[in-house]
């Protein structure tokens, strides 16, 4: 790995550290090194970088700002690349925006809506970046990332570029088809928002935070739901009526603010929450016929 650390250094790409512990880029704070990690300063970096990585033919990944992510004790092994500052751009077009994948949701929804542009307002407590966001078309209060998305600029495996509109990204509930039939990033994404009444979307946006302060485990380091809603059931009522709520595995404990998320309550080992998933896994399925399929992102070697 130290000529690819050297050669991405002369090419000056951004950002570059090695053995970098991955526990300080995610959301639940767990997670082994990855060999090599770059930050991009900007998307000519990340093309460099890719370029790069192809010709050693090295494994790769990229994250975003950590959350729906849970990373192995034993990290990842090639190259991770994090979609952050320098790739975190916002651009206007009338009604239509185009929005670096390193960009804050919470924040891109705070912005519009002080510009009286509804389509957000379901984002404004909803940790990560916009690419991350698209990836995985994330949602909540009734509306999601597929209502408002023109098209994806994604990077694939192979390490090519595309555009693909919203139509090509074959959305679903939290899905997209970068996640299965065709894996890929969000480097940009272009969203197009309506206009509405200022006052009346910043007081959606301020009531929708205000519930996810009020009954998520926010003030604890976490990932986000950990499961998928099974529907026509909730993941967390289903938890809850389990009486699983505040069991705990190691340093990995289920909330008990919201039984669909776990929280690292201290020095929490990757190991720690996935004995504490699969726990849950089989106790839901023993007490009521149901399987619970994770919609937190696991990866690592």
């Amino acid at each position: 790995m130290k000529e690819i650390i050297q050669q991405l250094k002369d090419a000056q790409v951004g950002k570059v550290l090695e053995n970098e512990p991955l526990a300080n880029h995610t959301t639940m704070k767990v997670g082994g090194p990855a060999d090599v990690f770059v930050e991009p300063k900007n998307i000519e970096g990340l093309k460099k970088t890719m370029d790069i990585v192809k010709e050693h033919h090295v494994p790769w990944r990229v994250i975003g700002r950590g959350s729906n992510l849970l990373v192995l004790d034993e990290g990842l092994r090639g190259v991770v690349i994090k979609l952050g500052k320098g790739i975190d751009h916002l651009e206007a077009n009338g009604d239509y925006y185009t929005v670096g994948g390193g960009y804050s949701i919470i924040t891109l929804s705070t912005i519009l809506s002080r510009k009286g542009l509804s389509g957000l307002e379901f984002a404004s407590g909803i940790p990560g970046s916009v690419g991350g966001a698209v990836y995985m078309n994330a949602g909540a209060h009734g509306s999601d990332m597929s209502k408002i998305l023109v098209k994806a600029h994604v990077l694939f495996a192979d390490g090519t570029m595309e555009w693909l509109t919203n139509e090509e990204m074959e959305f679903s509930y939290r899905t997209s088809i970068l996640q299965n039939k065709r894996p890929g990033i969000v480097v940009e994404a272009m969203i197009k928002l309506t206009h509405g009444e200022r006052d009346a979307i910043v007081a959606e946006m301020k009531k929708n935070k205000e519930y996810r302060r009020e009954t998520q485990p926010w003030n604890y380091p976490c990932a986000g739901s950990i499961f998928r809603n099974p529907l026509p059931n909730y993941a967390g009522q289903l938890i809850e009526k389990a009486g699983l709520k505040g069991y705990q595995i190691g340093g990995a404990k289920v909330s008990e603010m919201h039984g669909n998320f776990i929280v690292n309550a201290g020095d929490a080992k990757a190991r720690d929450v996935l004995d504490l998933i699969d726990y849950i896994k089989r106790i839901i399925k023993e007490k009521f016929q149901v399987e619970m399929e994770t919609e937190v992102e696991i990866i690592g070697s």
